[in-house]
């Protein structure tokens, strides 16, 4: 399963949103920086060098002295102390995700001289095990993906969706807690400068990586003196209404961008899943087969929900497109729905973890932005997004258990500008399903002169030493161990 989730005295400005009387980060920072003590990393498979340790932050940032949660950090120091720089913060996707492993895992992927140059840090955001946790306590039906990211009924209707959304919503306010209500992007950018004070760093630089994308880009907004070389790949909309709806909303689009790819692998002779001939008719035989899965469902025990019906595997290709290297899984789902042999095994982390990822990428979501709730809003979306993306049968425009949270948010989205220093990197991929071009580009746009951008001509979800290109690995290479970045925008073939 992949990923796909303040307070009174933020007021919006024209520049942004700028801090009133809310206490200065410095001060709350400062409380937390007292030193951390590291000691032994639970877990298996991670480098014995790994060190871990417990930070405590304000539960409210609005509320220093009030009550404070855990946020769990880990590092792996400096290879080479003489050519140390400073501390490289790996900022996790989701919401919902975690980075407290990578320093052992995608961290090692660095080359040789950007870890002779920092200290690679992890951590577990907010509502994470293990630091403070947070759950929905939510029922085993709610925990699948097709609730929490809701497809339309085959008839296109959304009904059924609204009333799983007022379920979830409830689930969350009834079992959340207090910091249910503290889990949004701007809790997020405080608790990244939390750490960097508490590592006893004036500045920090970063590599977020899809949602870690919009919790840097609101990071450098807020604090942009406090950081040194920023890394963005796989690239959110920076959407000053509403990001995460238009994030969900532009998977429509990334879906086109990413199937014909899909479709010339499923059509290669010699493939041992080859769908068809040719590619162009894998199109119309997906859509035949959801069409058919819609009103003949399959039974798939184990699996949530226990059958493989049309919006199961719509769900399916939007995770397999994810990643090139994910195309057989779909392939092998298709091949046997078809011929009536028995489903791969499904796949899917125990609930406990379900739990806590659904509701942080809930809080997250709901907490940032307000989502429309009426359901009229939904039903007309969804009419307009079926007839133009049938691929995705009017999902990415649905209504999301947003449309039934019970807290409005505390303060409209943090807008990104052009102002602060011209020290940003983006690294995108020209096909990523999650996060497509066109909604990067507006990021881009968004920073101006403070951030240049490198695209791939490649495709995948997560672009720097995973999908993406040599020319595009070594550009973000270079800049992170030397400062080096181009001077205008580049496109890597």
């Amino acid at each position: 399963m992949k990923e796909i989730t303040k307070s009174a005295a933020l007021i919006a400005a024209a520049s942004g949103i700028v801090f009133g009387v809310l206490t200065p980060l410095s001060a709350s920072a400062a409380d937390a920086s007292s030193g951390l003590k590291w000691g032994r990393c639970d877990g298996a498979g991670l480098d014995p060098r790994q060190q871990c340790a417990t930070l405590k932050v304000p539960l409210d940032h609005a509320r220093p002295d009030g009550p404070k949660i855990d946020l769990a950090v880990s590092r792996i120091p400096a290879e080479k102390p003489s050519a140390r720089r400073g501390v490289l913060l790996l900022i996790p996707g989701g919401p919902g995700g975690s980075s407290l492993d990578d320093p052992s895992g995608k961290g090692q992927k660095l080359p040789q001289k950007v870890r002779n140059a920092y200290d690679l840090i992890g951590y577990a955001p907010r509502g994470n095990a293990p630091s403070t946790t947070t759950s929905c306590g939510l029922e085993h039906r709610d925990l699948a993906l097709t609730a929490s990211r809701p497809w339309p009924a085959p008839d296109g209707s959304v009904a059924g969706n609204m009333a799983t959304a007022r379920r979830m919503a409830s689930a969350c306010a009834r079992n959340g807690g207090a910091l249910m209500r503290h889990i949004s992007t701007v809790d997020n950018a405080y608790d990244v400068d939390s750490i960097r004070a508490a590592l006893g760093e004036r500045k920090l630089s970063a590599w977020g990586v899809s949602y870690g994308t919009y919790v840097g880009a609101v990071y450098v907004q807020l604090f942009p003196g406090r950081t040194d070389r920023i890394v963005l790949d796989s690239n959110d909309n920076p959407d000053p209404v509403n990001p995460e709806r238009a994030w969900v909303k532009i998977t429509e689009v990334g879906v086109e961008d990413n199937f014909p790819e899909f479709a010339k692998w499923a059509a290669t002779p010699g493939n041992p899943y080859r769908l068809s001939d040719t590619a162009a008719e894998v199109r119309p035989l997906f859509l035949r087969l959801a069409a058919r899965l819609d009103r003949e469902p399959l039974p798939w025990p184990g699996a949530n929900p226990e059958e493989l019906n049309g919006n199961v595997l719509r769900q399916s290709m939007l995770n397999s497109l994810y990643d090139p290297d994910d195309y057989p899984e779909l392939a092998q789902l298709i091949l046997a729905a078809q011929n009536g042999t028995a489903l791969p095994a499904p796949q899917s982390p125990p609930d406990s973890v379900l739990q806590t990822m659904t509701a942080v990428g809930a809080a997250t979501i709901c907490n940032d932005a307000a989502w429309p709730r009426s359901t009229a809003v939904y039903e007309k979306g969804v009419e307009k997004s079926r007839a133009a993306y049938p691929l995705t049968a009017g999902m990415p425009r649905n209504a999301m258990l947003c449309a039934a949270w019970p807290w409005r948010p505390k303060q409209p989205p943090v807008r990104i500008t052009d102002r602060g220093p011209s020290n940003i990197l983006l690294v995108q991929d020209k096909r990523d399903v999650a996060t497509p071009l066109s909604g990067a580009l507006k990021l881009r746009n968004a920073f101006g002169h403070r951030a240049v951008m490198v695209t791939n001509n490649s495709t995948g979800h997560d672009a720097y030493l995973a999908n993406g290109t040599s020319c595009g690995d070594a550009t973000v290479s270079r800049f992170l161990a030397t400062g080096e970045r181009p001077r205008r925008d580049v496109y890597c073939r």
